[in-house]
């Protein structure tokens, strides 16, 4: 009879030396830094995918019905999933917002404990921020398994690439239980015992380790197992691990089960996702819920929360994998969606992610891999010699007539996609810079998101990164190649936010007609690193304190959510193309021809003085905006104003690149 989890399990660590608390430490947050990187290294990989399959969506908007019977390049989820396709984008789609979840979980864990989350480190990404983690010939699921290593996954390529069999294997092998991850590296085992499946306290381990000195912990969830035994340790004076690192006052973050505003409802009302500040001397309580984040992560990737659980000291959860589903209602009142009109429709998203709740990870990339000879991708689809045209990028809705006269026409955009294709390798080159640096955009912003409390999570840059990695696929057929890197840009510079719109006069940029360097290429507020970039339509208080984002857990004294719905009246707004400094203007660089504002209001502009500090000196007068506006040609007005303030002519608007004509408005 084999033995289950539970019975094999190793006794817990008792009377360990105080002599070797130091060691303990830097052992308990090497693994939280590695519980890190490894759920980032999922996000790229099962977004880049996901974005693959072959299809169009609408953007819809409250009340507003200016995109209406309009389709943009690239899938989105479905309320009511009829074809293999929409089926196979909803079921990718619940993976990675489960681990954008524990990114934030693992992230939380960190700072409890007294280690600060890096995002941006050398275990993913290289010094210009490409990802060194993905190609052809990789084979290694960071800190966990050297697919070589197993028996049938030794022909896999941790790679980007279109949902293929290929995927299929990879994401069925990053997410495996560990009983069958012991079976497939059992013939490596037996030959090379110490490789996997670490005992803990780590052999050999001293306080000057990092996350890099750590071995392969063979599975997702053993290397939970292995920091919950570390954090459960008890040493000769009575107190576990957890007592002595637990951090009083650390940074929270949460943007799942925070309430107010647009997000009304906890997404996961059966458990916590951060610690909250009456937890302050690492009690039995805040132990007990750093236990349930760990379950709740094996239990959801896995399917096994049991080896994790057996550490909580208060009553152990008995219908464990309902505890750790999403709640429907919840979801339902937290992320609405719309008919091309602007009325309430049936929640996508929550479809996407309720319909699958009751399945772990491993069983739905197994779901996933049946599918595969019904789902349509993008490779295929370029590969079949189709290109671009109106009847695709429109439906049954669609009036030419009463379309708004001033945003591109669908065949506009179909023939700049074409137009884009036949860039080959330099369109491929520009649209990888501009995915990765859409992820760095967002990696930077959790950099600091971390470390200081106000900061805000740039939700809506995860949405502008998919855009990204959608035209890529969209155009080309192919993945963006993340291993680019990113031109990092000049602190003393003063970028320009889009085409044609350089206060400083440089026009020398690397994309097409004076466009915006690559390297301030961005997706959303707080990921805008300098003064003069802001564009997306976002409207963003001239005095701080709006948000793109939501994070509740030490709300900022006067902070005031207006992302997409600005109001009328006194209150003044950051201009497009034209933000004073850091983080005050509503981002996405360049600006997508698309893109039109949701509500009016009024803008304050500002000239620039010189290098190196740029500093932002107010123009007397004001610029209005209205519902329904073009944001470029707002932001176009503005930097004339601006400008002709510094005595220089602007001259005339440009047409918009195909870039910007490709790129979907954000919302």
């Amino acid at each position: 009879m084999r033995m289950t989890a539970l019975e094999t399990a190793p006794q817990k660590i008792t009377n360990r030396p105080l002599a070797l608390l130091d060691t303990d430490i830097s052992a308990a947050r090497a693994i939280a830094q590695a519980a890190v990187e490894v759920e980032l290294f999922t996000i790229p990989l099962y977004m880049n995918t996901m974005y693959s399959i072959q299809g169009t969506h609408q953007i819809n908007s409250k009340w507003l019905s200016y995109y209406n019977g309009r389709q943009w390049p690239g899938m989105a989820t479905s309320a009511n999933p009829q074809r293999p396709s929409e089926k196979a984008f909803n079921l990718i789609f619940s993976v990675f917002i489960q681990e954008m979840l524990h990114l934030q979980m693992a992230a939380n864990l960190s700072t409890a404990i007294g280690a600060l989350p890096c995002f941006t480190g050398p275990a993913l990404q290289d010094d210009s921020h490409g990802w060194t983690c993905y190609g052809a010939g990789i084979s290694m699921i960071p800190h966990i398994v050297d697919l070589k290593d197993t028996s049938n996954y030794k022909h896999v390529r941790v790679n980007l690439e279109e949902l293929n069999a290929n995927q299929c294997d990879l994401f069925l092998a990053i997410e495996q239980p560990e009983q069958q991850a012991r079976e497939e590296l059992r013939p490596y085992s037996e030959l090379h015992p110490d490789k996997y499946f670490p005992a803990v306290p780590l052999a050999g381990w001293t306080p000057a380790m990092t996350s890099s000195d750590l071995p392969l912990f063979g599975t997702i969830g053993y290397m939970y197992e292995c920091y919950a035994r570390y954090i459960s340790m008890e040493y000769t004076d009575g107190q576990a691990l957890w007592q002595k690192m637990y951090v009083n006052d650390s940074v929270q973050q949460d943007m799942f089960n925070t309430t107010g505003g647009g997000h009304p409802k906890a997404e996961y009302p059966h458990f916590a996702t951060l610690f909250s500040p009456d937890e302050r001397d690492g009690s039995d309580k805040s132990f007990d819920k750093a236990i349930d984040m760990m379950a709740a992560i094996t239990d959801q990737g896995e399917g096994s929360a049991t080896g994790i659980k057996r550490y909580r000291r208060g009553a152990m959860l008995q219908a464990v994998q309902p505890d750790y589903r999403e709640d429907d209602a919840a979801l339902k009142a937290d992320y609405p969606s719309y008919t091309n009109a602007g009325g309430r429709a049936a929640s996508a998203d929550a479809a996407a992610r309720f319909n699958f709740a009751a399945y772990d990870h491993y069983e739905r990339f197994g779901m996933l891999k049946a599918m595969l000879g019904e789902v349509r991708n993008f490779a295929q689809w370029h590969a079949e010699g189709n290109s671009w045209n109106t009847e695709l990028l429109t439906n049954h809705a669609y009036d030419k007539d009463a379309a708004p006269a001033n945003i591109p026409a669908p065949e506009a955009v179909a023939g700049a996609l074409n137009r884009l294709k036949e860039g080959g390798d330099e369109t491929w080159a520009m649209l990888s810079t501009v995915a990765t640096g859409a992820l760095y955009g967002i990696t930077s912003v959790l950099d600091s998101y971390w470390q200081v409390q106000s900061t805000t999570f740039p939700y809506p840059s995860m949405v502008g990164a998919g855009d990204r990695f959608s035209i890529c696929w969209a155009v080309l057929g192919k993945s963006p190649d993340l291993t680019r890197g990113v031109p990092l840009p000049d602190p003393d510079k003063l970028y320009h936010s889009c085409q044609g719109m350089s206060v400083s006069g440089d026009k020398d940029a690397s994309a097409a007609a004076g466009c915006a360097a690559l390297a301030v290429y961005h997706t959303c507020r707080g990921s805008n690193g300098c003064r003069a970039q802001g564009g997306c339509g976002f409207a963003q208080l001239d005095a701080g304190g709006g948000s793109c984002g939501h994070s509740v857990a030490k709300p900022k004294p006067g902070g005031v959510n207006l992302c997409g719905s600005p109001s009328a009246g006194p209150t003044l707004y950051s201009a497009p193309a034209d933000n004073k400094c850091r983080t005050f203007g509503g981002c996405a660089v360049p600006i997508s021809a698309s893109q039109l504002f949701p509500a009016s209001g009024t803008m304050k502009m500002y000239n620039f003085g010189p290098p190196p500090q740029h500093r932002a000196v107010a123009l007397e007068n004001t610029l209005a905006f209205s519902l329904g506006d073009s944001v470029y040609d707002t932001a176009w007005k503005a930097y004339s104003q601006v400008m002709q303030a510094r005595g220089v002519e602007p001259g005339a608007m440009p047409a918009p690149t195909d870039l910007r004509l490709a790129l979907p408005p954000s919302t």
